[in-house]
């Protein structure tokens, strides 16, 4: 039996959904341990587009275990929406493949607006959030007054924590001259849907426990990437849970030791979302070619993906802080047209070089990539499901990204589908 955990070793929509998706045909469990519905993940399958936000990829088949962690943030009515959508494409959801963690915490409407509140009036310091609730809905998860799915249970109960949670919300929107929000009509809203959620709430932790008694594959699936960690990542410019493998353990209620192999998916090059620091940024026309020829619109929001070349100094960094073991390579058939093409192997700050990204965000946006530049292919790599099939030159590049970021790439996608993959290391095997 191994367990595996995948993240993305980038600022997010590195291709995790395609991965994913592959290693949960192996899996017996899909978990997702992080995040909320600000994260979509793309499937296609046999010419089926599937896109998903908050259901783990394991949904979309049969016979798998798809579960949502304790670690999560939760919209009762997108997750409801969702699963519909999900079902009109012929796909199963019930209580037998879905569970909810009891523990899971709510977003609820006041958190959607008060993240859109923040944005607007944030101006050019705006942090380039998806505008779904993610980050308050945090903040009342860590103030202890959220709404977790147990307490739907209670009408009594749900009361008193409503009373709660809006103490502190109506507070501030009076404050910003805002509508305060009615409890009874909230109230009312969420007895509603309760049945229909409450259905699928479990205590994951004792599942999970069961499932390893039981010697099952568990896929911990993770959302964004390490870049975009509280913690870890280009700080204030970050999403407002813990992206790093090691979440996977307090996202599901499991230790570390159920962790036995962390797969770090990769990009052939760099893209980021929204605001924040970009050292290996591209303004220019082949900034623009990467962002067409890799399709590089958010899921979720649709927004325009920045692009940029390869940042060999922040992957090595990601690497060593979520303790990544394989790296999958995505997207390296977006490389074929160019004529040469750069790595970033080291910074220069302020005159000085440097060989990691600094935790200051005024350091991190002065910071000044150092290139070591690659002859391009300039042939198709579409497709190519064996790597001595790459052109040299291709080969000479994948190669050189693993001597430079020391970790083995265990696996190389050539194209959006799932059977376009070169693998190398299977991560279950290991």
């Amino acid at each position: 039996m191994k367990n595996v955990v995948v993240v993305g070793s980038q600022w997010g929509d590195e291709g995790k959904g395609k991965i994913v998706d592959w290693l949960s045909d192996q899996a017996d469990v899909v978990i997702r341990f992080q995040g909320g519905h600000n994260a979509g993940h793309t499937l296609v399958i046999n010419g089926v587009t599937y896109k998903l936000r908050l259901l783990p990829s394991g949904i979309v088949r049969k016979n798998k275990i798809s579960i949502i962690g304790n670690g999560v943030v939760v919209d009762p009515w997108a997750l409801l929406e969702e699963i519909k959508e999900i079902k009109s494409k012929g796909v199963e959801v019930n209580v037998d493949n879905f569970i909810i963690s009891e523990s899971a915490n709510l977003i609820l409407p006041f958190h959607r607006e008060m993240d859109e509140i923040r944005e607007d009036a944030a101006g050019k310091g705006k942090i380039g959030t998806t505008r779904r609730g993610i980050g308050p809905a945090y903040e009342d998860k860590v103030g202890r007054r959220s709404i977790r799915v147990m307490d739907l249970r209670s009408e009594t109960n749900l009361d008193q924590r409503l009373k709660t949670v809006l103490l502190h919300h109506n507070a501030i929107r009076k404050g910003l001259g805002k509508k305060i929000f009615e409890k009874d009509k909230l109230k009312k809203d969420l007895l509603k849907i309760a049945p229909e959620i409450l259905k699928f709430s479990q205590p994951v932790w004792l599942r999970i426990d069961e499932f390893k008694k039981q010697r099952k594959k568990i896929l911990f699936e993770g959302a964004q990437g390490i870049l975009l960690d509280v913690d870890h990542g280009t700080y204030p410019y970050v999403t407002s849970s813990n992206t790093v493998a090691s979440s996977a353990a307090t996202g599901t209620g499991c230790g570390p030791n159920s962790i036995h192999y962390v797969l770090g998916i990769t990009k052939a090059y760099t893209t980021r979302v929204g605001e924040g620091p970009f050292p290996t940024e591209l303004t220019d026309e082949t900034g623009e070619l990467l962002g067409s020829r890799g399709k590089e619109f958010g899921t979720v929001t649709s927004r325009k993906r920045r692009c940029g070349w390869f940042d060999g100094v922040l992957v090595r960094q990601t690497i060593k802080i979520s303790g990544i073991d394989g790296i999958a390579l995505t997207k390296l058939d977006v490389l074929d047209e160019l004529d040469e093409i750069k790595v970033c192997i080291e910074y220069q700050l302020d005159g000085k070089k440097m060989d990691y990204l600094p935790a200051a965000v005024e350091d991190q946006l002065k910071i000044k990539p150092v290139y070591k530049t690659f002859p391009g292919w300039k042939s198709s790599t579409q497709g190519i499901k064996n790597i001595e099939s790459l052109p040299d030159n291709a080969k000479n590049y994948v190669y050189a990204l693993e001597d430079f970021i020391g970790t083995k790439i265990s696996s190389i996608s050539t194209s959006p589908e799932r059977e376009d993959t070169i693998l190398l290391v299977n991560p279950f095997d290991v």
